[in-house]
């Protein structure tokens, strides 16, 4: 069985959307997110930062790929969750090549991922608790962008049920397919 491998939370809230936006002409899409069984059903091509097997390797964290729901095949970000007991931890998120830096085809990839671990905290019976490690560098913009806090330890931070329930709503409104 692997050792638990945790990873520093360094994905960059870009905008937050309702689901995700075409960076070049403002139009929001419908998403949908989807449970990743085996490594086969990620659709991953070259470009990714982590090694998304490892994630799929760890019984205890389910790995989820944000799609956009015209286009099934191809996957725009993945999230990786743990249920806590108490919370839902975030072990890594990480938007798609295209979806990274000034050049980006979609805006919201990494909100949408973190709205949908609050949902899925709030529908566990968690009042919407998630809770990360971040990287130094992006404690405040956390804070500014979603709402999270920081506990004692340098790195950890949390989003509590307002937040939480702010991003549920902006992401997964009556029209939004999940």
């Amino acid at each position: 069985m692997p050792s638990k491998i945790y990873q520093l939370l360094d994905a960059r809230i870009d905008k937050l959307t309702r689901s995700i936006e075409i960076r070049a002409t403002g139009r929001v899409v419908s998403t949908s997110i989807i449970l990743i069984a085996g490594a086969d059903e990620m659709n991953l091509n070259r470009g990714w930062r982590f090694d998304w097997s490892q994630e799929l390797a760890m019984q205890e964290r389910m790995i989820f790929k944000l799609i956009i729901t015209a286009k099934p095949r191809k996957t725009e970000g993945l999230i990786s969750l743990e249920n806590r007991g108490d919370h839902v931890f975030v072990h890594l998120l990480e938007s798609a090549p295209w979806n990274v830096g000034r050049t980006k085809k979609h805006l919201g990839v990494a909100g949408n991922l973190i709205a949908f671990a609050c949902k899925s905290s709030k529908e566990l019976g968690y009042s919407g608790l998630v809770a990360f490690l971040s990287k130094s560098a992006l404690i405040h913009h956390y804070t500014q962008t979603l709402g999270a806090r920081r506990i004692n330890n340098k790195n950890l931070m949390f989003i509590e049920e307002d937040a939480s329930q702010l991003l549920i709503n902006r992401y997964f409104y009556k029209n939004h397919e999940i």
